[in-house]
């Protein structure tokens, strides 16, 4: 591994995290640049991505098969379905922190372009999911049990961390309820087993049928 990116556990996993925080900081003085402002996001996915791809070797929670999952295969669809429903229908203005104009891939005309909508739902699918179960379920939620989070198996995380971890990650979202709701049931998929694919692949088919509910309904809010 380059020795540039030899980083510690907690860096290593805050780094991806940090990027996409950073663009969403930056992108209402830096999108307007674009000849379409709504291309700053697949700038944004490209980066956090790249961190993912230099950073992997650190992410000794994402070595296992796919083929661990076994019979979670079918909890885990099904509570990315869940998290779904839910979170379509947890929008009351008291759920709501602030409000989001969304990400409408429209064209003049009024008809969608696909490849934005595309490289939206791949980023919200693929690179999302990874970034956000590394550094809230993998790396908070353990680190608030201890600081060498890597020596806390994920089966013994105390209700304090699960509860503190789920919070912070539903107010990262504008609808906090949904998102607190939705990191609770994120976090019972990787105590459950201890494998880390089980939330990600929960969150990325909850992201899936977002992006493809959105496209269908024209709700872009939710995006």
């Amino acid at each position: 591994m380059n020795g540039f990116f030899r980083l510690s556990p907690s860096l290593a996993r805050i780094i991806p995290f940090a990027c996409y925080i950073a663009f969403l900081a930056m992108g209402p003085w830096l999108s307007p640049h674009f000849p379409d402002s709504r291309w700053f996001y697949a700038l944004q996915i490209a980066v956090v991505a790249a961190m993912l791809y230099l950073l992997a070797p650190h992410f000794t929670e994402l070595c296992g098969s796919l083929h661990d999952l076994d019979s979670d295969w079918l909890i885990t669809l099904l509570v990315g379905v869940a998290v779904f429903v839910m979170w379509i229908n947890f929008d009351q203005p008291w759920a709501t922190i602030g409000e989001s104009a969304g990400f409408d891939p429209r064209d003049a005309a009024g008809f969608i372009n696909w490849p934005l909508a595309a490289v939206r739902i791949a980023g919200a699918a693929l690179v999302v999911p990874v970034m956000e179960e590394l550094f809230w379920r993998s790396y908070i939620m353990r680190w608030i049990e201890q600081p060498r989070f890597l020596e806390v198996q994920p089966g013994k995380i105390a209700l304090k961390s699960v509860l503190i971890s789920s919070v912070l990650f539903g107010i990262e979202h504008p609808l906090w309820l949904a998102g607190i709701l939705a990191g609770l049931a994120y976090a019972w998929l990787y105590m459950r087993r201890g494998n880390l694919w089980s939330p990600v692949i929960a969150h990325g088919v909850t992201n899936f049928l977002l992006g493809a509910w959105v496209l269908y309904s024209g709700n872009w809010q939710f995006w």
